[in-house]
């Protein structure tokens, strides 16, 4: 059977994806990446990702930005670390895989790819607001941005909790929560300042040939006939 070819172009790549996602905190050797697939053998949940870690790497490296943040491969990781643990070249591709989450969200691509992405972004908000996670409040507000009727069906199982102890109705206070809030707020200026110093002139917000010696860039992809999976090699 013939392969479901896509034909990419010049104009269909971001030049400044790779140096955007290399940005972000633990990112930044996504460059070095040697195509081994060592992360894509570590990882237990490979099989069910629409791309692979190790393609995932490469479109990133390759401009792919609407396929990587709308794929469900960066939702599915696990945070199991093992393929951060075996990669030759020490990337830290968990990382990576968190640096596309946020990249997703912030940029709305993650609306298609199920209740992961609701769930990550109810966490953390929950987190950043209490100090810290507010398990009845978690249930219920990721149903209602998601699927209000499941409530329905995880009502009896949140009442038997209730009754046993493990589940309370109202959040406790946090001693330190401003601390908390104070350190997310730190993170983010830090995260928005590296954002700005990849962007300016000579910060490496664009790939370069230096830094991308050993990658796929967008001229060599141009107007190449490549599968949806970007290549035609038998890596997974």
């Amino acid at each position: 059977m013939e392969p479901n070819l896509q034909v990419l172009r010049e104009g269909d790549l971001d030049h400044g994806f790779a140096g955007l996602v290399r940005s972000y905190p633990g990112a930044g050797k996504i460059l070095g990446c040697i195509q081994c697939g060592t992360c894509t053998g570590s990882c237990q949940l490979a099989q069910d990702m629409d791309y692979t870690p190790r393609r995932i790497i490469e479109m990133v490296r390759a401009g792919l930005k609407d396929e990587v943040l709308s794929s469900k491969a960066i939702w599915y990781c696990a945070s199991c670390y093992s393929c951060t643990v075996r990669c030759p070249k020490d990337i830290k591709v968990t990382e990576v895989m968190y640096a596309l989450r946020a990249l997703s969200l912030r940029r709305r691509r993650s609306r298609s790819v199920g209740l992961s992405p609701v769930f990550y972004s109810t966490f953390s908000r929950l987190v950043n607001t209490l100090g810290k996670m507010y398990e009845a409040g978690l249930i219920v507000l990721v149903a209602l941005r998601s699927n209000p009727f499941r409530l329905v069906k995880l009502a009896p199982v949140g009442g038997r909790m209730f009754f046993q102890g493990k589940l309370g109705l109202l959040p406790k206070r946090v001693a330190g929560r401003a601390e908390i809030q104070k350190m997310l707020a730190k993170t983010a200026a830090l995260q928005a300042e590296a954002l700005e110093a990849r962007r300016s002139p000579g910060g490496g917000g664009v790939i370069d040939a230096a830094g991308d010696a050993g990658a796929h860039d967008g001229a060599r992809l141009h107007g190449r006939a490549i599968p949806g999976s970007l290549e035609t090699g038998v890596l997974p």
